[in-house]
């Protein structure tokens, strides 16, 4: 699938539900939002018809998030059902980590090729105040569990709200103790998100070279997304940036966004795509079906403007909504 201005599109993001066990500063309100009633979110059915008919059109990578994706019944079943359909290549999870250790088995034995686990600190007390909620621990259990599987891919994703270049010293130090790569990940100005000011990149890798020694750029690829990559030495893993408000990626993204309701994004910023949902309950054809995601691609905004202007056109929906 190649849109107007000639990027190859190869990655869809499913969130595959808007429910969360955690309440993030930056995502959501302490007493959480509305809820999508079950009958309006996609069936398994409904995910599986979408995603065949776009690795017909050449989607070869899916992430599956949520919210919390594993707080979705059977999500292991939903990973094996699209392991196995043609022209997917690999199948990637992004979770807090809560429920991770009890579904990972399940999860390995459906051929899930990586986790990505969210975790902005490591302190028990800043956790909470992060998540107004209190498991770190189980977390932590999470992420070790991941790693007794040498084949599977792990990596953290920080959003450094936290600013204390402790923090910064921390997170960074896993990748030095375990086979893993750490993340950090600008604030998106989106939701909830907007409340927050961004720590930007050169900062924090100023901090990791005076505690850590430089930052080695990599130009090999550990993913599916636009993060960039550095080397330290002792370090067992890689430090990435994903950095999309100050080294904007636009014109290397790949990927397009499949809410929980059935809504098909071409960009993050942007309320533009069109309902599948509607199409696939309205008996549409499979033809009808891959041309509508065929216009979403083709039509996929050139770039977002974050900061820049706001317009009628940007999303208002929060994170958890449209899917992390």
């Amino acid at each position: 699938m190649i849109d107007k201005y000639g990027r190859t599109i190869d990655y869809l993001r499913i969130s595959l539900t808007d429910r969360c066990n955690l309440r993030c500063v930056y995502c959501m309100p302490e007493e959480g939002i509305r809820q999508i009633p079950h009958t309006e979110i996609l069936t398994y059915d409904e995910i599986m018809r979408i995603c065949r008919c776009m690795a017909d059109l050449g989607i070869r990578k899916i992430k599956l998030t949520g919210g919390e994706p594993l707080v979705r019944k059977d999500c292991a079943q939903l990973t094996a059902i699209l392991k196995a359909l043609p022209g997917i290549e690999k199948v990637t999870l992004t979770t807090n980590g809560i429920l991770l250790r009890e579904q990972l088995e399940a999860l390995m034995e459906a051929g899930i090729d990586a986790v990505n686990i969210s975790l902005d600190t490591l302190d028990p007390n800043l956790f909470q105040q992060i998540t107004r909620r209190d498991c770190l621990d189980q977390v932590l259990d999470g992420l070790k569990a991941a790693l007794s599987y040498p084949q599977l891919s792990v990596k953290l994703n920080c959003v450094p709200v936290i600013k204390q270049k402790e923090n910064f010293v921390a997170m960074a130090g896993l990748a030095k103790q375990y086979p893993l790569h750490v993340r950090f990940i600008e604030m998106m100005p989106i939701g909830y998100g907007k409340q927050f000011p961004f720590q930007d990149e050169e900062s924090i890798k100023g901090v990791l070279k005076d505690a850590y020694g430089p930052l080695i750029p990599v130009t090999e690829r550990f993913g599916n997304g636009p993060c960039h990559y550095y080397t330290i030495e002792g370090f067992q893993g890689k430090i990435g940036f994903i950095s999309a408000v100050t080294h904007k990626f636009c014109k290397q993204c790949n990927r397009v966004r499949l809410t929980a309701e059935g809504f098909l994004k071409g960009c993050l910023q942007f309320q533009k795509g069109t309902d599948l949902r509607k199409l696939l309950r309205g008996g549409c054809t499979d033809e009808e079906l891959t041309e509508a995601i065929r216009q979403v691609i083709w039509n996929k905004p050139v770039s977002h403007n974050f900061y820049e202007t706001e317009t009628t056109q940007d999303e208002t929906r929060v994170m958890s909504q449209i899917g992390g």
